[in-house]
């Protein structure tokens, strides 16, 4: 079990979470965080997880398969409904515009975007009929900065992060939160493959230049998910200080 640091979030309010993506990096490291914590997760990946704790639960699915997406939540409804959406699936496509395959492009929106859109509107029918709920989208720095060869990710999370802005408008009347979180690089796989080269060049992009870190990553989305933050939504908090 990963040792992270202590939560925000109480140890006797016990919460359903739900985690996207959760078969390796960040949703990996989220889910072994929350259940040390002592709350229900529940995870979902298109591959089979190897997480045997008691209170988690895993999914097999494409986050952008609507009928497989509605069967995971009528069956997380049976056992208590979600409290806690964390918006974590993602892939990325880093090429120049001239050689991304349209197959790529439709690759990453279905995940970064129709998937997130599905688990989004699934998660919030249940938050509905709660009065109550928090939504966190994990969002990327690669739309700020602007960066080159990345076009169709940082296109796909500028998507998730209108969503985001607007939901949280539709959803506020019901004490529901939807607030995004833009990550900067952290070591997982999903930056395997990039130069070092690359990598450096993205870091002296930032005000604080250095990789992130998963208690980063806890850090604001406690500070979200927690009972006193019910009067902060619609928020994006890029880490690194991207300004």
């Amino acid at each position: 079990m990963v040792k992270l640091a202590p939560s925000f979030i109480s140890k006797k309010s016990i919460m359903n979470i739900l985690i996207t993506g959760t078969s390796k990096g960040i949703g990996y490291l989220l889910t072994q965080y929350y259940l040390q914590l002592g709350h229900h997760v529940f995870g979902c990946s298109r591959s089979a997880s190897e997480n045997t704790h008691e209170h988690y639960s895993h999914f097999c699915l494409d986050v952008a398969d609507e009928k497989a997406v509605v069967k995971m939540f009528l069956e997380i409804q049976l056992q208590g409904g979600v409290d806690v959406l964390i918006n974590n699936a993602g892939v990325a496509s880093m090429n120049h515009v001239s050689t991304t395959p349209i197959e790529s492009a439709r690759g990453v929106f279905n995940v970064n975007v129709i998937g997130a859109f599905l688990m989004l509107r699934e998660a919030s029918k249940q938050m509905i009929l709660k009065r109550q709920g928090r939504i966190v989208n994990m969002l990327s720095v690669a739309t700020p900065l602007h960066l080159e060869g990345e076009v169709i990710y940082g296109a796909s999370k500028a998507a998730l992060e209108h969503i985001t802005k607007t939901a949280a408008k539709e959803f506020a009347a019901c004490n529901i939160t939807i607030n995004g979180l833009g990550c900067t690089p952290i070591k997982t796989d999903l930056i395997k493959s990039v130069p070092d080269e690359k990598m450096k060049r993205l870091l002296g992009l930032q005000s604080i230049q250095r990789y992130a870190e998963i208690t980063d990553i806890t850090n604001v989305i406690d500070f979200f998910i927690k009972e006193e933050s019910n009067f902060i939504t619609g928020q994006i908090i890029y880490l690194g200080g991207i300004v």
